[in-house]
């Protein structure tokens, strides 16, 4: 990017206020190009590996640009909810028509809670974390000696929180958008299968549960795996006890209704 560019996408974070001038901008690039974070040419700047993955790590802290809880609740709501419809279609013998009523009736209610859920709860959570980072970063540049310097560092970190504000209700919205469809997605196909095989019992159980376990053990286990950095082993056995004893604990609850 070129360094004018840059500055006029800070300016636009200030509000078009001055509150970096050039010679501000130049310190700060030749600081991060001595961390290793930047490489300047002629009169642009570029991200070094480093600094690109730096940056993610600050958007994903900031902005929760990185869907990890939303996909691991989606994959494991739909996927107890697949299971418990087609378990409970098959224990009550239920019709075609009663199955595809209960199933729609079950994972929409389920996808829509998790929906608004995760964006009520998501915004409210962010938005808290936020005005903590906030208040420390005040903290903290109190400290700065010089007033006209403290005043202007002050005035950028309450413009940049202003401009994460809005991003953070985007970014959450997406997110429980993400949720909703991943919850919906990794219950129909289990039950779509025991639906379109229902004259091959108990063949559309055995498919049916097999997708759940294939979700569930390799989608599901191998994200968490690789977000956690856990050996997958650990977490196939974690994944598998928590899914059944949800499963189960649905199954006799609902009996019991």
């Amino acid at each position: 990017m070129h360094k004018s560019t840059l500055k006029r996408r800070i300016d636009k974070v200030c509000v078009s206020l001055a509150c970096i001038n050039l010679l501000e901008l130049e310190k700060a690039l030749t600081q991060m190009t001595s961390e290793g974070l930047v490489t300047e040419k002629d009169e642009t700047v570029q991200l070094t590996e480093q600094g690109r993955k730096l940056g993610l790590e600050w958007e994903s802290l900031l902005l929760k640009k990185d869907p990890i809880l939303e996909i691991v609740a989606g994959l494991v709501d739909g996927s107890i909810t697949g299971v418990v419809v087609t378990l409970s279609a098959f224990i009550a013998a239920l019709e075609t028509r009663t199955i595809i009523f209960a199933a729609l009736l079950t994972l929409s209610a389920v996808a829509i809670t998790n929906f608004s859920s995760f964006l009520l709860g998501g915004i409210t959570e962010d938005l808290a974390d936020i005005m903590t980072l906030q208040n420390l970063m005040k903290y903290s540049l109190n400290d700065i000696p010089d007033k006209a310097e403290r005043d202007k560092s002050l005035m950028l970190v309450q413009r940049l929180f202003t401009v994460l504000d809005k991003e953070i209700h985007r970014s959450n919205l997406i997110a429980a958008i993400i949720c909703g469809t991943t919850t919906f997605v990794a219950g129909i196909f289990p039950i779509a299968a025991y639906i379109l095989l229902l004259n091959e019992s108990p063949l559309n159980l055995v498919v049916s549960l097999a997708i759940v376990g294939t979700v569930v053990g390799v989608f599901l286990v191998r994200y968490r795996s690789k977000k956690t950095r856990v050996n997958w082993k650990i977490t196939l056995i974690e994944t598998a006890v928590i899914v059944t004893i949800a499963s189960i604990a649905s199954l006799l609850l609902g009996g019991i209704a």
